[in-house]
């Protein structure tokens, strides 16, 4: 998605989501002819791995660290809560 701003296009990072000024930024790849701007190294990294995942529609629902944080929970744990350590019915005793 693609924002005007001022004449500066403002672009977004198909990893996280956050905004990518493509100007100000060097951390960018090229696949299948198109240039895809990120906002950090680790970003540019997990596209390039997998470029498939992130294509347009198939973008994380969550933004910025956190939301990368939040993506990892959920395939470590298969997206189920997480049990107390001391059992069933613990309420923090």
């Amino acid at each position: 998605m693609i924002k005007h701003t001022n004449k500066i296009e403002i672009l977004h990072d198909p990893v996280c989501g956050m905004e990518v000024n493509p100007n100000e930024t060097n951390k960018v790849t090229n696949f299948q002819g198109l240039s895809y701007y990120f906002c950090s190294e680790s970003c540019r990294k997990a596209f390039e791995t997998s470029p498939e995942n992130y294509r347009k529609g198939k973008r994380s629902k969550h933004k910025g660290i956190w939301g990368r944080y939040l993506d990892l929970l959920n395939k470590v744990t298969g997206g189920k809560p997480q049990q107390c350590h001391r059992g069933k019915g613990c309420i923090g005793r």
